[in-house]
């Protein structure tokens, strides 16, 4: 396989992303047969294997593109072109761990439905393991059901909400499925051929930063829960798993909440990063974990216009996706200020699971067409930072900052334009009509500057004001700022060994986000991979 690199494409002027998807097929074969001095007849197939904006030169942009290429006479073709981009290649390919009698074993349980347990249950399905899967909430169809009628009234059911249920908290996001983990073993892309494979669109394969929108999500969660029913997977929703059963320092099964009783020698806690509950069932059945950091912070909302215009330039084709960014900055206190779950023409959302506390999240459709751009900027904390003691500490810390939110909007949405956060004032005048939150849920005009520490407050303004010197009118007198952000990943660590395993319990898999080994869609998908590969391993060992 021949490898191309930086090969460059300029953006006509063309109205939809699907006309310039026509015109990229036929310029790169073109740029291709030229660069390999080829006939057309000497390829055998070709792939787009990333594909990037680069704006630099704006008002000049382009996307530039890794190809590989299949082609006749390779060896030949290599030796005669001394192009520095072109090169030989060998295409890593995922290999699941060959099965010998998956029915020697007990059914493996997984609680949890969300990415990680996702994945985990359809690899395992997939292969002949027919897992056990324990969702507290509802399916997807009936869940979003469930989460716009809060939206819309307010009234939370807090086992069917933003952050549970069929599909996890993700489901309820911008889809987005890029990821910074290293991927040496080829899950990253195996995860992105089973979106593919069950509804998502071809480009997210090579696209640089991959999303599908919640609207998409929801039907690749429903067409991946489908191929796991017929292959022998059972999945029991609305289904709490509320203890743990242990022998000898192993795993014997689990008890739910209705008082069933399912026995395994494999157990993947795939829980999420807002199963408070378990958390602190675990650490009383002695699972061993710790408090780590994460990060908080508020929505910030921008026009999406002030957004394209700043990453694009005045005259941007209609074809550029709904323009992004990602800033970063650290605060004189040493803490780091980054923008995080950015959603271009998206809504903020109202993510609460328990009653009297508020926590948001942000949310596009795949379309990505709505009018205002938001991101949460958030500023790490560390256990440093935490009043109490302890793996649950983290927790707390954001129990007591959701409470706060909840109070400074009466249980609605806090919402507060930048100039008022900044000076700890309440707003005076006119709302301007034509810019207003984008929110999904209940909103409120209130004090949101009360409801984190001053000297988070202080970091969050100097992050915002540096912000403003990259992309001009990000810390706008009316930049609005809601919150509160406070779930951007779990605030604890299950521990787990090089097997897998929990060293306090053998057969218990600590996995995915809520477990402290992902944060997002795609990372806790392949880490409920890995799970899946380890609970094979281990039991063919």
């Amino acid at each position: 396989m021949i490898r191309i690199q930086q090969l460059n494409l300029e953006i006509p002027s063309f109205q939809t992303e699907e006309e310039y998807d026509n015109y990229q097929k036929i310029q790169i074969e073109k740029k291709i047969i030229k660069l390999l001095k080829i006939n057309t007849k000497d390829i055998l197939s070709w792939e787009i294997i990333r594909r990037s904006l680069d704006a630099r030169k704006k008002p000049t942009l382009f996307y530039s593109y890794i190809v590989d290429v299949s082609v006749k006479n390779e060896a030949e073709i290599l030796k005669r072109c001394k192009q520095k981009n072109v090169s030989s290649v060998t295409p890593q390919e995922y290999v699941f761990p060959q099965v010998n009698s998956p029915s020697d074993n007990p059914r493996p349980v997984i609680v949890g439905l969300g990415p990680a347990g996702l994945f985990c249950g359809y690899y395992l399905a997939k292969n002949g393991y027919k897992p056990i899967i324990l969702e507290r909430g509802k399916q997807v169809e009936q869940r979003l059901q469930d989460v716009e009628e809060f939206w819309n009234t307010g009234v939370l059911n807090t086992t069917s909400n933003v952050q549970f249920g069929e599909g996890g908290a993700g489901t309820f996001s911008d889809g987005k499925l890029n990821t910074l983990v290293k991927d040496k073993y080829g899950r990253n892309k195996e995860v992105l051929k089973v979106f593919v494979e069950n509804g998502a669109p071809d480009k997210i394969l090579y696209v640089q930063k991959p999303h599908i929108g919640t609207d998409i999500l929801m039907d690749v969660v429903r067409n991946m829960r489908n191929k796991m029913l017929k292959w022998g997977a059972e999945i029991h929703y609305e289904t709490k798993m509320t203890e743990i059963l242990q022998n000898n320092g192993e795993i014997a099964g689990v008890k739910t909440e209705k008082g069933d009783i399912f026995l395994t020698n494999a157990v993947v806690l795939a829980i999420g990063h807002s199963a408070r509950d378990t958390f602190y069932m675990c650490h009383n059945a002695n699972i061993s974990m710790e408090a780590k950091s994460f990060a908080v912070g508020f929505r910030v909302e921008h026009p999406q216009e002030l957004i394209n215009i700043q990453q694009y330039g005045e005259q941007y084709p209609d074809c550029l996706p709904t323009a992004a960014y990602k800033v970063t900055a650290k605060s004189d206190n040493g803490r780091g200020v980054y923008s995080f779950c950015m959603c271009p023409g998206g809504y903020v959302v109202n993510a609460s699971s328990e009653e009297g506390l508020l926590a948001i999240n942000g949310m596009s459709y795949s379309k990505r067409d709505g009018n205002n751009a938001n991101s949460a900027i958030i500023i790490s904390v560390t256990p440093e930072d935490f009043s109490g003691q302890g793996p649950l500490s983290g927790v707390e810390f954001q129990r007591q900052i959701e409470k706060k939110a909840y109070e400074a909007g009466n249980g609605k949405i806090p919402v507060q334009y930048y100039k008022d956060f900044k000076n700890k004032s309440e707003h005076k005048g006119q709302i301007p009509d034509n810019f207003t939150p984008a929110i999904k849920g209940l909103y409120t005009f209130g004090n949101v500057n009360e409801i984190l520490p001053p000297d988070l407050n202080q970091s969050f303004i100097q992050g915002m004001e540096h912000f403003h010197k990259i992309i001009p009118g990000f810390a706008d007198d009316l930049a609005l700022i809601s919150g509160i952000e406070s779930r951007t990943s779990s605030p604890l660590r299950i521990h787990r060994d090089e097997y897998g395993q929990s060293p306090s319990l053998r057969g218990l898999y600590p996995c995915g986000e809520g477990a402290g080994y992902a944060g997002g869609i795609t990372s806790a998908a392949m880490d409920g991979l890995y799970v899946a590969e380890r609970i094979v391993l281990n039991q063919k060992s």
